[in-house]
């Protein structure tokens, strides 16, 4: 297990407080506040094992909870939604408490979720909000639109039209820019492009930012299942089908860092990266260590950090809110309808990492170790 996750929070776990009033959902009409720790089990559902992301966010979940004495249910799904439909159903007719669900596709589990609160489960959506259900009863997740207009300002700062703190740059364009999102199955995926292109919006208006392919609706550059090899097989295709005629890519937005190493793999593949062909600006987000790498060598140009210890904190101050029959702490109750409902969420803060960033954001926080970094891999 890595060593971050041992790492107390202090003050940021303390702000993050019970509410004391009681209240309703799928699973509040439960008895287990009465009960020992040891007693109950919270099922963790996670998508998949193939992000470093994923695996953090699960193990950061499972510690904590253990640490506080509780039975930990932790699957992954491997990015089967069958799977994880059977996975969240066992963990039902198992006995859990509380299930915690990072989601594959947010509209393919209503059926797990109406077995749940038939048997008053509580359902945590894990930072991927459930769809079409009213059966979900807290979200706890970052500020989603906040993180697309991150990376569309990152993108402004790699060309040079914006500086870090928001004032205006000295380069001029126009720039070929490429836009690639996140799987369409994902709620989040909305959020982050939506934030991003209203960022982008007013230079492209100005034509001073081209779409060369003219590919610019959210399903035309969807990446399914937020694919690395996807997105460097589609990157490889823009660039045959749109960039033959000798011009260049300036800048790609891009949602996550394994879809940016797909961009940067296809991009150096095609002699990108010289001192006559330099890389273009690309952004990413999860701050993965192969990409904070990249950042520090001047390849990739940022990526927003959300920091999965902070969330695994909220999620277990959520679960056991809800098995002390209380509600959850909320600072969004507004913002993230699913469709059926307004699910009340806790949104964490995000940080844009550009290279002079590492250290302060990520070394001295303990997220990585300066040596890591440098290898761009984790130590197990």
């Amino acid at each position: 297990m890595r060593r971050r996750f041992l790492v107390a929070l202090g003050g940021a776990a303390l702000a993050l407080s019970l509410a004391a009033c009681s209240g309703g959902g799928a699973g509040s009409g439960g008895d287990t506040s009465d009960k020992k720790p040891g007693d109950l089990t919270i099922g963790v559902s996670m998508p998949t094992q193939t992000s470093e992301r994923w695996i953090a966010d699960g193990n950061a979940v499972k510690q904590k909870l253990e640490a506080k004495g509780y039975k930990v249910d932790l699957q992954y799904a491997g990015d089967d939604i069958p799977t994880q439909s059977q996975q969240v159903d066992q963990m039902i007719t198992q006995g859990a408490d509380v299930l915690i669900i990072a989601a594959i596709d947010g509209t393919a589990l209503s059926g797990q979720l109406q077995a749940a609160a038939d048997a008053k489960i509580p359902v945590i959506a894990y930072d991927r909000l459930i769809r079409g259900s009213k059966n979900v009863d807290f979200y706890v997740s970052f500020d989603n639109y906040k993180v697309g207009v991150a990376q569309g300002t990152g993108l402004l700062v790699g060309l040079g039209l914006l500086n870090k703190d928001g004032s205006k740059g000295t380069a001029k364009g126009p720039f070929n820019v490429e836009l690639f999102a996140g799987s369409l199955d994902d709620n989040n995926t909305q959020y982050f492009f939506g934030g991003a292109m209203d960022t982008l919006k007013p230079f492209v208006d100005a034509g001073t930012i081209k779409v060369k392919s003219r590919q610019t609706n959210i399903e035309q550059v969807a990446t399914l299942r937020w694919q690395q090899e996807t997105a460097q097989k589609r990157m490889e295709d823009l660039l045959t089908s749109s960039y033959n005629d000798g011009a260049k890519v300036d800048g790609v937005l891009s949602p996550y860092d394994g879809i940016s190493r797909g961009i940067i793999t296809a991009l150096q593949n095609a002699g990108y990266g010289s001192a006559a062909k330099k890389l273009p600006a690309v952004t990413g987000q999860d701050a993965e260590i192969a990409s904070i790498k990249l950042i520090n060598d001047g390849v990739q140009t940022c990526t927003v950090f959300k920091d999965t210890r902070l969330l695994a904190d909220q999620a277990v101050n959520a679960s056991e809110a809800f098995l002390q029959d209380k509600q959850p702490q909320a600072n969004d109750t507004q913002t993230y309808n699913n469709g059926v409902k307004v699910v009340p969420a806790y949104l964490l803060p995000i940080v844009t990492v550009y290279k002079e960033e590492i250290k302060s954001a990520l070394i001295d926080s303990g997220y990585w170790t300066a040596e890591e970094v440098a290898a761009g891999q984790a130590k197990k």
